[in-house]
This record gives C-alpha cells, sequence and structure tokens, in this order.
C-alpha cells in the first residue's frame, strides 16, 4: 500500500475557532487559537480576557464533558450553562488551573491536596514499626472502629451468627483529625441571670420564640422559669453536655442534645468564613481554638505517632519542609517499595521545581495564598499522562519573585512541549516573552473593551499601537533622589514561623518595599510583626467577608446616600432603593437570580424572570435620579459613575468622593453591582485599599498591590502610593514586581532562600544601593530589569 500525499482529514483541526463570543462584555470576538501552543491573553484589567478563556472556551469544554456522565455524578459537578457564542469548534479537554483557594476543610493540608499523603501512608504502613496496620492507621481523617452484631447467614438453613468489625485509623479521639480543641466562653451562650422563658440563651436563632428556644424551654429537664444562675450541677449539666435524648415536644417527637454539642455539630464543624456573617461574628466571640494537648497539633492518635521509619514519624515527616522530605525520601532504600519511593520522590521533587519547597505536608490548605493554591494544583498535572488537552492558566506568575517566574515559564512549555494547548490570561511581560501566540483584548475596561485589539506574535504585539504593545517594554528607572525617612518602626527578635530572631527597623513617612523569593519571610515578617494596632492598616488579598448579594456598592458605603439621593428626589423611603429591603424583587428577593434545587443533580441558576436580572421590583424602577433608575446605575462601571454623580441633578458629593478612590486604586472598570464572589485576589485588596483610604490611619500595609493589575495600570498605582506618602502616611508594601521596588525609597530583601533557608534580613537600604550590592536574587533581577550598565554580565548568566 503506498502512502497517499493527501493530508489526513484529522489533521486539518489545529485551531480551536471562536465566532461571535458575547460573555458578559465581549463584543461578537471571534479569535483562532492554535493548538499544541502556547497562547498568551493580554489586556487592562477587565478588557475580557478571562470572560473569553474561562467564561468561553473553558466553560463549554466542560460543559460537554460533564454530559457524557450519569445524572446522579453530574450531581456532584458544577453547574455551567452553555456560553453565548455563535461557534465554538476544536475544542479539547479543557483543566482549568485557577487561583479559587483551596478547599478551607479543618481536615484538608498540602498533604491530602495532592497524592503525597496517601503515597506517604503507604510507605509507612510498609516498613515502620511497630506495625500498626493498613495505611488507614496513618490517616488523621481515619477514625478507629470496632463493632459487634448479629447477622443472618443463609446456609442450608438460617440461622445467626456473631460478627465483629474494625478499622484501625489514625485519628486523634480528641480533636478528630483537626490539630485543634474548642474552648467555649459559657458568659457567651447565655444570661445567667435570667430564666430560658426571659431569653437567657444569646445563641443565633436560639430566641424563645425560635424552634430551639422552644425545645430548650420545653423539654422538661429543667424548670424554665428559674434563672440559671440557680439551676443545680445536674440541669446545667443537662442543658450544656447532655448526650442524645428522645424528647416530645408540643406533640412532636424529636431529639434532645446539650447546648455545647448542639453548636460544635452546627457552628463549629463548619469553615468559619463560610458562616452567615452574624454566626461568624458569635464563633468568633465565643469560641477559642487550642493545640490539641493529646496530640499536640499532629491530628494523630498515640499509635500513629509511635510508629516510625528510622526514627522519625508520619508526622515528623509532614512537618519537615517538602525540601528535607524529599532528601529523606532519598535516602530509604528497600527494594520492596522501590517504586513507591522513586513516584513519592517525583512528586515531592515537582513542588520544590515549582518553587513550593517551602511549605509543608501537615499545612493547611486553606492558609495558602491564591498562586499557592494554583501551583499546588498544578502538581497534579506535571507527571499527568494526558495530552492534547487544553491547561488553562489564570494568572500563575500571582505571588513568585522574578527568579520564580522563570522556573513557572519552563513548566508551562514543558506542558506545551508534551503535546497540549496551554492558554494563559497573563499581564508580566518575562511570560508574554514566552508566547507562540499572543489576543490582546482592550481597548479599555467593560464597555469599553471586550474587542480584539491584536492577535498575532510577541514581536507583532511589541510592534502594535495596542496599550499592551505601547507597555510591553516599559522599564521604570531608580529615582535619583529618595525620600528621607520621618522616624523608624523598631522590630526586635522577630520569629514567626520561618524568621530568625529579625531584627530590623522599617523607616517611617517613606514607601518601603519588602522584597525576597515567595517563602522568604515577607509576610511573617510584616503581618507577624508590625503591631495591627492603632493607625496601622493592614489591606491583604482575603477574602472579602459578605454573601453573594454584596457588591462594590454595599462594601464602600456608596449605596447610602446613592439611596437618600433617590428617596429626596423622589419623595420616598430610602428602603425601597435597596436589593435587601424593601425594594427587592418579591421573586428572586433581590438576588437578580432564582436557584433552582434539582435534588440529586446540581442546582442551576437561571436569571429571574419577573425583574430579569435588575433585583428590583418594577414599581421601583419608576422612579428616576438625572435621568436613571437605581438597577441602570448599579449596572454602571466606577469611572462612568464618577462622571454621572459629579455635576447637574444626580450630584453626590459623598457618593463622587467614594467612586474617586475606587477609580485611583484602578477599579474604574468595576460595575457598581457586581457580586464579591467574582473578584480576583488583587480586585479584593484594592476594594479593601479603596475604603480604607478615608480613614486616619498612619502606617498603610499593603500585600503585593500590583497582582492582577496591566503594565499600563502599574504607574497609576504608583502615583496612588506617592501621593498616600506625600499626605504624611507610610507605605509598607510587600512586593514582587520590579517597578514597585524602583520606585520604593528604601528596600528590606529577605532570604536568602525559602523556608528555613530564608527568614533573614540579607539587605537593607535604597533601590540604588540594592543594584550596586547585587550579592541577592533580588539585587540581580532588579539591576536586569533596570538595565544597569555595570551589571550587565548577570543577563549572561
Amino acid at each position: 500500500m503506498t502512502k497517499g500525499t493527501d493530508a489526513h482529514a484529522a489533521d486539518s483541526h489545529e485551531m480551536i475557532r471562536v465566532h461571535g463570543a458575547r460573555v458578559n462584555n465581549l463584543k461578537d470576538v471571534s479569535v483562532e487559537i492554535p493548538k499544541r501552543r502556547l497562547t498568551v491573553f493580554t489586556g487592562v484589567s477587565g478588557s475580557g480576557k478571562s470572560s473569553l478563556v474561562f467564561g468561553t472556551i473553558a466553560a463549554e469544554s466542560q460543559r460537554l464533558i460533564n454530559e457524557t456522565y450519569s445524572a446522579f455524578v453530574q450531581g456532584f459537578m458544577p453547574t455551567l450553562a452553555r456560553p453565548e457564542v455563535d461557534v465554538l469548534d476544536g475544542l479539547t479537554t479543557a483543566i482549568i488551573v485557577d487561583q479559587q483557594r483551596l478547599g478551607a476543610d479543618p481536615r484538608s493540608t498540602v498533604g491530602t491536596a495532592t497524592d503525597a499523603n496517601a503515597m506517604l501512608r503507604i510507605l509507612f504502613s510498609r516498613l515502620a514499626a511497630p506495625h500498626i496496620g493498613p495505611p488507614g492507621a496513618y490517616a488523621f481523617n481515619v477514625a478507629s472502629v470496632q463493632a459487634s452484631g448479629a447477622i443472618t447467614v443463609d446456609k442450608g438453613s438460617r440461622r445467626a451468627e456473631k460478627v465483629t468489625f474494625s478499622r484501625t485509623g489514625g485519628m486523634c479521639p480528641r480533636c478528630e483529625g483537626r490539630g485543634a480543641v474548642t474552648d467555649i466562653d459559657l458568659t457567651q451562650l447565655y444570661d445567667d441571670t435570667k430564666s430560658l422563658r426571659e431569653g437567657a440563651l444569646t445563641i443565633p436563632g436560639y430566641s424563645v420564640d425560635g424552634w430551639y428556644g422552644r425545645i430548650y424551654t420545653g423539654c422538661g429537664f429543667f424548670d424554665p422559669d428559674k434563672p440559671i444562675a440557680k439551676f443545680t450541677k445536674r440541669e446545667l449539666h443537662d442543658l450544656l453536655h447532655k448526650e442524645p435524648t428522645k424528647i416530645k415536644v408540643e406533640g412532636i417527637n424529636l431529639t434532645y442534645e446539650g447546648l455545647i454539642p448542639k453548636i460544635q455539630k452546627s457552628f463549629l464543624a463548619k469553615d468559619v468564613d463560610s458562616l452567615q456573617a452574624h454566626v461568624r461574628a458569635f464563633v468568633e466571640r465565643a469560641v477559642t481554638f487550642t493545640v490539641c494537648p493529646d496530640c499536640a497539633g499532629t491530628r494523630l492518635n498515640e499509635a500513629a505517632r509511635t510508629s516510625t521509619i528510622d526514627g522519625v514519624s508520619i508526622a515528623d515527616a509532614c512537618a519537615m519542609q517538602i525540601t528535607d522530605l524529599a532528601e529523606w525520601v532519598r535516602g530509604l532504600d528497600d527494594p520492596s517499595v522501590a517504586p513507591l519511593l522513586t513516584a513519592l520522590g517525583h512528586s515531592l521533587d515537582s513542588f520544590v521545581e515549582i518553587g513550593l519547597g517551602y511549605l509543608s505536608l501537615d499545612r493547611p490548605s486553606g492558609t495558602l495564598s491564591g498562586g499557592e493554591a494554583q501551583r499546588v494544583k498544578m502538581i497534579r498535572h506535571l507527571g499527568s499522562s494526558l495530552t492534547d488537552v487544553t491547561y488553562v492558566f489564570d494568572e500563575p506568575t500571582t505571588g513568585l519573585h522574578p527568579h520564580d517566574i522563570q522556573r513557572m515559564n519552563g513548566l508551562l512549555l514543558r506542558l506545551r512541549d508534551k503535546g497540549n494547548t496551554v492558554l494563559v490570561v497573563e499581564h508580566k511581560p518575562e511570560t508574554i516573552a514566552i508566547a507562540d501566540h499572543v489576543v490582546d483584548l482592550g481597548p479599555g475596561a467593560g464597555t469599553g473593551g471586550g474587542a480584539v485589539c491584536f492577535e498575532g506574535t510577541v514581536e507583532g504585539l511589541r510592534a502594535s499601537d495596542t496599550v499592551t504593545g505601547r507597555h510591553l517594554d516599559d522599564r521604570a528607572s531608580l529615582k535619583e533622589t529618595v525620600r528621607e525617612a520621618k522616624g523608624a518602626l523598631e522590630i526586635r527578635g522577630a520569629d514567626a514561623n520561618n524568621l530568625r530572631g529579625v531584627d530590623v527597623d522599617i523607616p517611617l513617612g517613606v514607601l518601603v518595599a519588602v522584597t525576597g523569593v515567595a517563602g522568604s519571610g515577607k509576610s511573617s515578617l510584616v503581618h507577624g510583626s508590625v503591631p495591627a494596632g492603632e493607625g496601622v492598616i493592614s489591606v491583604d488579598q482575603g477574602a472579602i467577608k459578605g454573601s453573594r448579594r454584596s457588591n462594590p456598592a454595599t462594601y464602600t458605603g456608596l449605596l447610602d446616600p446613592i439611596r437618600k439621593a433617590f428617596a429626596k428626589a423622589n419623595g420616598v423611603k430610602p428602603a425601597l432603593f435597596s436589593a435587601n429591603s424593601e425594594g427587592a424583587c418579591p421573586t428572586c428577593n433581590g438576588v437578580g437570580v432564582v436557584y433552582t434545587d434539582l435534588a440529586m443533580m446540581a442546582g442551576v441558576a437561571t436569571t429571574c424572570e419577573e425583574c430579569e436580572g435588575r433585583r428590583f421590583q418594577s414599581a421601583v424602577l419608576e422612579y428616576r435620579l438625572g435621568g436613571r433608575d437605581i438597577s441602570e446605575v448599579l449596572a454602571m462601571p466606577v469611572s462612568e459613575a464618577e462622571a454621572f454623580f459629579a455635576e447637574g441633578e444626580a450630584r453626590i458629593p459623598a457618593a463622587h468622593r467614594i467612586l474617586t478612590r475606587l477609580s485611583d486604586v484602578g477599579l474604574g472598570y468595576l460595575t457598581l453591582g457586581q457580586p464579591l464572589t467574582t473578584l480576583s485576589g488583587g480586585e479584593r485588596q484594592r476594594l479593601k485599599l479603596a475604603t480604607h483610604m478615608a480613614d486616619k490611619g498612619g502606617v498603610y500595609v499593603l500585600d503585593e498591590p500590583t497582582a492582577g493589575l496591566h503594565l499600563a495600570d502599574v504607574e497609576q498605582l504608583l502615583g496612588l502610593l506617592d501621593r498616600l506618602v506625600d499626605s504624611g502616611k507610610s507605605v509598607i508594601v510587600v512586593e514582587h514586581h520590579q517597578a514597585v521596588m524602583a520606585h520604593a525609597d528604601w528596600i528590606i530583601d529577605l532570604g536568602p532562600g525559602a523556608g528555613h533557608d530564608g527568614g533573614q534580613v540579607v539587605f537593607e537600604g535604597t533601590p540604588a544601593e540594592l543594584v550596586a550590592d547585587g550579592s541577592t536574587l533580588t539585587g540581580r533581577h532588579l539591576a536586569e530589569y533596570v538595565e544597569y550598565v555595570e551589571y550587565v554580565e548577570y543577563v549572561g548568566e
């Protein structure tokens, strides 16, 4: 058989074709993305990058895959609606590696989130002495169980046989694998001067008229009209600790349980941040968390803690820095587990390679930053046998030192070279530079974006006249003169986490950048040692506590003056202009969408048909201010609203001041009504900064404020930081971006490495002195960035 000269039909599908994408602010976008190549999506924040990559391409790929599973399995998967797009052709399986935090379950750790912990348990079950059981015997999330009973056996004649069942787990029985125990302040549970019928219980949801209040007053174990202070020991025990007991209240059969176990099950078994605001406030007020005295925080029972390999227990192994653990694993030599040791070694080496060697496997996953969480997820895919899939990354360089960005670039290229399509949403020029293909969206943000400004090579982007193209080669120069300090914040003997008794003076009245590789101790120094007392405003990237009803307008207090202005202009109550109050659409209760529970399948969110997603009653939308109704105002981006409330009938000075601050921090593209749950870490931090700019604080502490910022917006942020310092404030910034380092008045560089290789101050001085010194990683990368003439030889390293 002779080989045909015509190309095979299967080889013609070399592109992912998107035509007519209209998700969020996309304006009929059409692009063709080459497969098995690295494509970087650029553009200012809010230009539509995530809408195209995540909301269109990845969402449709995942939706199509999810539909191949049974209805039962689909019930455990996120529901993705079909994106608004005319044609999506050539899709492959999409694996999203985003910056969503890993589960904040108390028992979730770095080890359990990857395969490392499972492999370590198998290793100990084979080699550790004394032998205590299978891998589950070393698992802190498996409880030991023993049971016995009778079962009916049919062997010709039916007869009952006694059987016993046992399972050996590693869970500490005292803390149930959490590593911490809770102590409850009884004074926060009840007022002992009152009786139950007088409302002694002060727990949310336990009012006298509520269902729980009726259970405790009607249970019959104590007199509901007697003050709790006069309860006998037995009555107080029954109120607080009584084990589950069947009772009848108001003719209804139910189970009574003491207050403490009830609170532990209903409140403490959940992640505190997921609770409603008033319940969370109660838990933070009433409960203290302390290290478990039985297991000393290791989460394991005594048997698992005392079973060792060469004197090292599994608790010791999980507490080691991963670089040390990898070295220890390489030192083990047993032919019976050789393949397991090789696989475990590869997994641990992946942590080191990706810049996470400073973590330990027992680190709670909820404490990882967004960038760290994304890199932990990446470890799962580095050793994967899958090829020809689409990997989608959301700013994988977030939180990375320039030294680590080079390693991240190498990993992205490795994934591509295995035959995968790699799509990356990114702002950093170092990562844009390695792209095979670039798609630049814009030209602006929000309604001013959503169009493809450029599509092609990096060289083509550099030559184009787009915002990204013009700023791609931007380099901040070192300042000729720096500000003089007006005092110092003394830190002595700082030893939080990996810090080694650090003594440092942080100058006040200037812009200070705290630098160093990821894991060098920057956050430990700044957040752990700078007293968060009066005058110190600490702004991080943590989640903003609130429900899906919360948005920039409610969070910043902007909605209050707007509601009052609408009420005054129309002669009605302000409550009508709140989607959480009287003006709410009765069908969706002011949420804008209706959530439908589909039993075993995942619930579905659909736009409310009555209000069409506007969240308000139709009668409320008749009232106008400056020609706009309240829903139109909430749909405005900050930049448009700033102009709207500046003059004319809609002039509201209080609202305009808040909007100006939001614009100052680079959030001009956010709509006033956008749910806070959809914001990135960098956006959340800048929103918090905007709300704190009116505070009286003298010291601002910021954690990587450039996260998620386009090259063009970094300049605006530097202007904002300058204005804060010039107004008499002290600004301390934990930062990796070289433009911020070059612009700082003083730099404190930590290192030299990460984890126990860091934790020391390796340099203090001005940026120019850091560049001239050239002995630290930060100094070398800053020298290369500002093209320092005397350090050109470093570029060739």
